[in-house]
C-alpha cells in the first residue's frame, strides 16, 4: 500500500550524502580568439579521489556481488553445516574453500558485467546488421560457428575437465578418454551440436515453426544413440555424461548471445517479435548436444583400441609423477591457478576474435562505444579466469567432498572411521533427503528462474502465478537429484530414470498448448546455471567414487527432465481448470439468459 510521508522528510532523505555543484565549476573557462569567436575545447577529464570512487561504485558493486552470493553462499552453509552437524566432520582446508568460492562469487560478478558490457553488444549488433548483409544461407553458417565458439566460453564447460580427472580408466576407458586425453574433441562436438541449436532456433524464430514436432524429431536420434550405446557394454558409461552434456551448455553465455542473434534476424525479417519468441533455443541447445557426445564417443569405441587409451593414461599418469618429483622449476601456466587462467584467456579470447572478424571484414561496420565494450571483454576475460581458479579451489573441492563424506551415512568408506552412522534404511533416507533439500534450495536460489516466472505469468495473463512456476520447477529439480543419487547408491542405469521420464514428457507435450510447451521444456535449462552445475557434478562424482560406482554421470540429466515433467502437468492442470472454468461461467449465463427469458414472458 502506498504511503504517506511528509515532504520535509522526503527532501531530507534525497539530501543526505548529497552536495550541490554549482554547473559553471564543471565546465571551462571558455577561450575566445582575436576576432571575438569561442575556440572549441575539449574539457578536461574529471579526476576522481579514492573516497570517491568508492562511492560511486559501492553501491553497484554490492548488488552485483550479492546476486551472485545468494546463489553460492546457501548452498555453501548448507553443505557445510550437512557435513558438521549431521556426519559429524570438520571441513578439511577451509581457507582454501572459502578462498575459493569467494573467487567463484568475484569471478561470476566481473564475468557476467563484462558480459553485458562487452559480449552482448557484439551478439546485438551482428543480430540487426547480418542479415541486410549475407544471404540467409551466410547468416545461418555465422549462426553455427557463434554456437561452437559460445559451447567454449561457457564458464560450466569446466567443470568437465575437472570432473574427468576422478575418472578411472580401466573401469571406463572411453568416458576417460573423452575428458582426459580427448576433452578438446568432445567440448568441440558439444559445441557443434549447440550451433546446429542455433540454427534451427534462428529458422524457427524466422518462420514461426512450432516446437513440438522440433522436440519429436530432435529425441528420436538421442533414443537411437542411447538404445546403441546400452546394448555395447564398453559405451553404456558414456550414457550418463552425454545426457548430462545438454544441461552444461545452457548457461548465462549460450542463451544470451544466440537469442540475440535469432532474434535480431527474426525481427530483420520481418517476423515481428511474437509473445512467444526467444523461447525454444534452450531446449535445442539442450537436445543436439546429447546427439553429438554419443556420435563421438560411437566414433572413438570403433577408431581407437581400448589397449591405446590405457597406455596413453598409464604416459599421462607417468609424466605427471615425473614432474611432481622434479626439483626443477615447472612452468607456471601448467600447474593451478596458472592452469586456470590460461584455460580462462583460451575460453574468452577466440569468441572475441571471432566476432571482431564477422563485425570488421564481413559486416565492414564500426563498434559502437568502442572504449565500453573492450573495457567488457577485459572484464569478461578477467572474470573468466578467477572464475575457473574458485571453480578447482572452491565448487569443485565442496561438492568433491560432501559428496564423498554422504555414503558414510549407510556404508562404510575410509574417510568415516566411524561409518556408516546409521542403518542401511535410515541412512539412505537421509542421503535422499540432502540431495532434496540441496536440488529444491538451490533452484529457487537462481535469479534465471525468477524471471522465467514473471515472463510465463505475463504470457498467461496471470492464469499460471510465478510463485507456481518456481515451485513446480524447484519441486522437479529436487526430484531430479534425489532420484540421481539414489541410481548412484543402488547402481542402477540412468536409463531407468530417463525412459519413464522423457515418454511422460513426450505424453504431455502432446497434450499441452504451444505456450507451456515453450515454458516446459526451457524451464530445465535456468536450473543449469555456473554454480550449479559444477557443484552437482563434482557432488555426483564423489559420491559414485565413495560407493565403487564406475561413473558419477547422469544426475544433472535426472534433474533437467523432471522439472520439464512438473511444469507440463502443471500445465495441463491450468488448462483444465481455465477450461472448467469457462464452461461453469457460460453455464451460469446461459442460465440467467433463460430466467430472464422466461419471466420476460
Amino acid at each position: 500500500m502506498p504511503r504517506s510521508i511528509r515532504f520535509g522528510d522526503y527532501v531530507q532523505a534525497i539530501t543526505v550524502d548529497s552536495e550541490q555543484v554549482s554547473y559553471s565549476k564543471l565546465m571551462t573557462r571558455p577561450l575566445f580568439d582575436h576576432l571575438g569567436n569561442e575556440v572549441p575545447q575539449k574539457p578536461e577529464k574529471m579526476r576522481l579521489g579514492g573516497i570517491d570512487a568508492y562511492r560511486l561504485l559501492q553501491p553497484y558493486l554490492s548488488v552485483r556481488f550479492m546476486e551472485q552470493a545468494k546463489a553460492v553462499v546457501p548452498l555453501a552453509a548448507y553443505l557445510a553445516l550437512f557435513q558438521l552437524l549431521v556426519l559429524n566432520q570438520s571441513i578439511r582446508d577451509s581457507a582454501t574453500l572459502g578462498l575459493g568460492l569467494l573467487a567463484v562469487m568475484v569471478g561470476l560478478m566481473i564475468f557476467l558485467e563484462g558480459l553485458k558490457l562487452g559480449l552482448m553488444p557484439f551478439g546485438e549488433i551482428i543480430g540487426s546488421k547480418l542479415p541486410l548483409k549475407l544471404p540467409l544461407v551466410g547468416v545461418l553458417f555465422i549462426a553455427f560457428l557463434l554456437g561452437i565458439g559460445v559451447t567454449f566460453a561457457e564458464p560450466a564447460i569446466g567443470a568437465l575437465q575437472v570432473a574427468g580427472q576422478i575418472v578411472d580408466p580401466k573401469d571406463a576407458p572411453y568416458l576417460y578418454t573423452l575428458l582426459n586425453d580427448r576433452v578438446d574433441a568432445t567440448v568441440l562436438v558439444v559445441g557443434v551440436g549447440v550451433g546446429i541449436a542455433a540454427v534451427l532456433g534462428t529458422m524457427r524464430f524466422l518462420y514461426n515453426w512450432s516446437l513440438k514436432p522440433m522436440i519429436y524429431l530432435s529425441l528420436v536420434p538421442c533414443v537411437l544413440l542411447t538404445a546403441y550405446a546400452f546394448v555395447n557394454p564398453e559405451l553404456r558409461t558414456m550414457i550418463g555424461l552425454a545426457w548430462d552434456c545438454g544441461a552444461v551448455t545452457t548457461g548465462p553465455v549460450t542463451v544470451p548471445l544466440v537469442l540475440a542473434l535469432g532474434i535480431g534476424v527474426a525481427t530483420a525479417g520481418g517476423a515481428g517479435e511474437g509473445k512467444l519468441q526467444g523461447f525454444g533455443i534452450v531446449t535445442l541447445a539442450s537436445l543436439f548436444p546429447i546427439m553429438a557426445v554419443l556420435g563421438l564417443a560411437i566414433f572413438w569405441q570403433m577408431t581407437v583400441p581400448v589397449e591405446t587409451i590405457l597406455a596413453e593414461a598409464a604416459a599421462k599418469q607417468a609424466s605427471l609423477a615425473a614432474a611432481a618429483a622434479a626439483t626443477g622449476p615447472v612452468d607456471w601456466w601448467t600447474v593451478s591457478p596458472g592452469l586456470e587462467v590460461v584455460g580462462g584467456i583460451r575460453a574468452i579470447v577466440p569468441l572475441v576474435i571471432f566476432l571482431m572478424i564477422v563485425l570488421y571484414l564481413v559486416l565492414r561496420e564500426k563498434l559502437p562505444n568502442a572504449f565500453i565494450i573492450y573495457y567488457g571483454i577485459f572484464l569478461s576475460v578477467l572474470g573468466m579466469c578467477v572464475f575457473s581458479v574458485g571453480l578447482t579451489f572452491g565448487l569443485s573441492k565442496l561438492g568433491d567432498s560432501a559428496g564423498g563424506l554422504v555414503p558414510g551415512l549407510f556404508t562404510a568408506i575410509e574417510a568415516m572411521p566411524n561409518a556408516p552412522l546409521y542403518s542401511a534404511a535410515v541412512g539412505i533416507f537421509i542421503a535422499a533427503l540432502f540431495a532434496w533439500i540441496l536440488g529444491f534450495g538451490a533452484t529457487l536460489a537462481e535469479p534465471a528462474l525468477n524471471a522465467l516466472g514473471a515472463t510465463v505469468e505475463n504470457l498467461t495473463n496471470g492464469s499460471f502465478k510465478k510463485s507456481m512456476l518456481m515451485y513446480s520447477v524447484s519441486f522437479g529439480v529436487a526430484i531430479g537429484i534425489m532420484l540421481g543419487i539414489v541410481k548412484l547408491i543402488f547402481d542402477f542405469d540412468i536409463l531407468y530414470i530417463l525412459i519413464p521420464g522423457y515418454t511422460l514428457g513426450v505424453v504431455l507435450t502432446y497434450l499441452s498448448t504451444e505456450e507451456f510447451v515453450n515454458v516446459g521444456w526451457d524451464s530445465a535449462g535456468v536450473t543449469t546455471g555456473p554454480v550449479t552445475v559444477p557443484l552437482v557434478l563434482a557432488m555426483g562424482l564423489g559420491f559414485g567414487k565413495a560407493v565403487g560406482a564406475v561413473e558419477g554421470f547422469g544426475i544433472l540429466a535426472a534433474a533437467s527432465i523432471c522439472p520439464i515433467v512438473s511444469v507440463l502437468a502443471l500445465g495441463v492442470y491450468v488448462q483444465w481448470k481455465i477450461k472448467r472454468e469457462n464452461k461453469q461461467a457460460q453455464a451460469e449465463a446461459d442460465a440467467e439468459s433463460r430466467a430472464v427469458a422466461m419471466a420476460g414472458r
